[in-house]
């Protein structure tokens, strides 16, 4: 009775963690935030407490388990309407190379060791570190790796002019101070005034350029960014 009881609680288990896990929202396993991670955990540790314990009763494992996945699912609603509270949840991505330079300081805060980085530089198909343009480490530990492009930093792209490309130096040179690729401006209606100071821009600014995609409000995007060639992606609402 007692093999009976703990594979019925088994099966259950199985179907109520599948349904709870679909209702979290679809995200790859190796791309789980910190946070999710940690509910994921917990949410399995309870569930072999309860199957193991034949004693005690099963609701028990889903009362903890409903109050884990609110908790999962308000945080991620307020970290959609939030960015500050995403970065707190998420993390924050770090740069280890930029222009083929290590950023040992950065590696050394996020306790990365070169063992690390040139595992996953291999992986990356990555054999010249001199030739990486941007290396950064995303908050699910992958290492999103863009080499350098010699043809598009010593000319202007066919069509572009000085005018249209506001975001290169004399040279042909991409004059932005990129943490992330793209850069957003906008996200969700807010604009990002951080990234508008990296660019040495303004608000004036911006607006100016959205006119061009029949933008004349900010609320009315819902995320516009910009890539280090200076080229501006704009979603509308």
């Amino acid at each position: 009775m007692e093999l009976a009881g703990i594979l019925l609680r088994t099966l259950f288990m199985y179907f109520f963690i599948f349904v709870i896990m679909r209702l979290m929202g679809k995200r790859e396993i190796g791309k789980l935030s910190v946070f999710d991670l940690v509910i994921s955990i917990m949410i399995a540790e309870i569930a072999v407490i309860v199957i193991e314990s034949t004693d005690k009763s099963v609701y028990l494992a889903v009362a903890p388990i409903l109050l884990l996945v609110l908790v999962q699912i308000g945080t991620a609603f307020l970290s959609l309407k939030n960015r500050p509270i995403r970065m707190l949840i998420d993390g924050k991505p770090s740069v280890l190379i930029r222009d083929g330079h290590i950023n040992r300081k950065e590696m050394l805060r996020q306790r990365y060791n070169l063992d690390d980085l040139m595992l996953q530089l291999r992986e990356n198909q990555v054999t010249e570190i001199e030739e990486v343009k941007l290396a950064v480490l995303e908050s699910t530990g992958k290492l999103s790796v863009i080499m350098k492009d010699s043809s598009s930093s010593s000319e202007q792209s066919e069509g572009e002019t000085a005018e249209n490309a506001p975001y290169r130096k004399e040279g042909a040179t991409p004059k932005i101070r990129y943490e992330l690729l793209p850069l957003p401006l906008i996200m969700d209606g807010q604009v990002q005034d951080d990234n508008l100071e990296k660019l040495g821009k303004t608000r004036f600014w911006l607006k100016n350029e959205l006119q061009r995609y029949e933008v004349d409000n900010f609320k009315h995007v819902f995320f516009c960014s910009v890539d280090y060639k200076g080229k501006m992606y704009v979603d509308r609402k």
